[in-house]
């Protein structure tokens, strides 16, 4: 099963595309960050992020999206411009027919510490050690990304299976 897992952002936005056959084994086949003009209108920001996503998703072709929920700490305005760029990464999956699965924060730290908690140190080893990659992946918001997928192949239920096996069957039918 390959899973995008996507690290939502507005003015950097991180992919990682993880393959999996086994709930325990995955290995990374792409990851990196798309960018968009922190000077420009919010307008013409999210439709580069369309733009950009729409390529990073046919280039991938994943079957499932796993993609971090939204969480607010203090700074609302970011969160309102994250959450804009989520809408942007919600339709672009919608439109590519994908699976979306969504994660908090505290479940993407949980699935690969054991902790709630853990530091973006603690979870960017886990993620090199999980995928078996030399070095942690860069930047930290492909490792965030990868982070969600591996969440993902971790998390999926028994029906999830099956309806990724019908995407797929249906996939190489056309």
């Amino acid at each position: 099963m390959r899973i995008l897992g996507i690290d939502p952002g507005i003015g950097i936005c991180g992919f990682g595309l993880i393959e999996t056959t086994t709930r325990a084994g995955a290995k990374a086949l792409d990851f990196g960050a798309v960018t968009t003009k922190v000077d420009a209108p919010m307008p013409e920001r999210l439709k580069e992020l369309y733009e950009s996503l729409t390529i990073v998703f046919k280039e991938c072709k994943p079957e499932v999206v796993a993609i971090e929920k939204l969480f607010f700490s203090k700074n609302i305005t970011t969160g309102i411009a994250v959450a804009e760029a989520r809408g942007v990464i919600l339709l672009v999956a919608e439109q590519n027919g994908a699976i979306v699965r969504e994660y908090t924060p505290n479940e993407i730290k949980k699935s690969l510490t054991g902790y709630g908690a853990a530091t973006k140190t603690q979870i960017e080893e886990m993620v090199r050690i999980h995928l078996g990659l030399e070095v942690k992946p860069k930047p930290d918001d492909a490792a965030d990304a990868l982070a969600a997928a591996i969440t993902c192949s971790f998390l999926y239920r028994a029906d999830d299976i099956i309806e990724v096996e019908k995407f797929s069957n249906n996939r190489k039918k056309k």
